[in-house]
């Protein structure tokens, strides 16, 4: 009877017993996620007693004047920076004429195989993919002895020695992690656009054709303003996981910090967690304003 009562109660009450059962992954999501947030932007404002080594419980800017002041912080988030947006504009690029033949083309056995071979890579260990990289792209590595052997080690030679990207080898250089960086988030981009280039009506690019329009036109005009929503969602996962990490620029790459490195390296070896926690929100503001200036451009009108 009880049992009874309570369901004719919640049957009546829609809005009640929705609120029931959001609750609990609501309460999970503002406690765990959103609290953890607050206290790292908490901590952001404190700083460190340079006598005592200790973090001192006063709210100030000093940590963030620290942030912005030294141009060795200016640099690594700089750093950061182009790596992310190198690495979210040759995802895209890579991933939508493989998107548009999965999305437009493929049969549903070719189609289920695209899928499959995209997130296959994501059933394996992400540290396990990231030192297979590494000797991959090691002076005597796979790709070296392949490069060799079809006489292109001259032009790997000559792309090595490029100023600041280069390095002693691909496993040593800035271009070694932006390969394994976009091989690493590329899945990422290309099932957001294979399920919005799925989501574009047939009939208008027939009209499009019936009305003059080249294939280019038709492109630039239809398919690329209607697919902008999963490229945009794609781009978010790429440049959000390329700030934010840090394993694979302590694995492979040049000698350099990144964001995600200093975080790392200030909460753990220097203790300075005021540091660390600024560190942190430099990820956060560079997403806000990438989201804002997406969602100005017209990104996410589609959704």
């Amino acid at each position: 009877m009880l049992a009874r009562s309570v369901s004719r109660f919640l049957h009546s009450r829609r809005g009640f017993y929705l609120a029931l059962l959001l609750a609990p992954p609501l309460l999970w999501l503002g406690t765990v996620y959103l609290g953890s947030l607050l206290v790292l932007l908490a901590q952001s404002f404190y700083a460190i007693d340079e006598f005592t080594a200790r973090v001192v419980p006063e709210l100030t800017l000093k940590t963030y004047r620290q942030l912005v002041g030294q141009p060795a912080n200016v640099d690594i988030i700089l750093r950061t920076l182009a790596m992310a947006v190198a690495v979210t504009l040759a995802a895209a690029v890579i991933a939508f004429p493989i998107a548009y033949y999965m999305a437009r083309y493929a049969g549903l056995r070719m189609r289920a195989f695209f899928y499959v071979g995209v997130m296959l890579p994501m059933w394996t260990s992400y540290l396990v993919k990231v030192y297979a990289w590494r000797l991959l792209l090691a002076k005597e590595g796979i790709i070296s002895w392949a490069l060799t052997g079809l006489g292109l080690q001259g032009s790997l030679d000559r792309l090595l020695a490029v100023p600041v990207v280069g390095g002693p080898s691909l496993a040593s250089s800035y271009i070694g992690m932006f390969i394994v960086f976009v091989y690493m988030w590329l899945p990422f981009m290309i099932l957001p656009l294979a399920a919005a280039l799925e989501r574009v009506p047939e009939s208008l690019l027939q009209a499009s054709a019936d009305l003059g329009a080249r294939p280019g036109q038709t492109f630039r005009n239809v398919v690329l303003p209607l697919a902008l929503p999963g490229l945009a969602a794609g781009s978010i996962f790429t440049f959000s996981l390329t700030l934010g990490d840090y394993i694979i620029p302590t694995v492979v790459g040049a000698p350099g910090y990144f964001v995600g490195m200093m975080v790392y390296q200030q909460q753990g070896t220097a203790g300075n967690m005021p540091l660390a926690a600024a560190f942190s929100i430099v990820p956060i503001v560079l997403i806000a304003i990438y989201l804002a200036l997406a969602r100005r451009m017209g990104a996410f009108d589609a959704l």
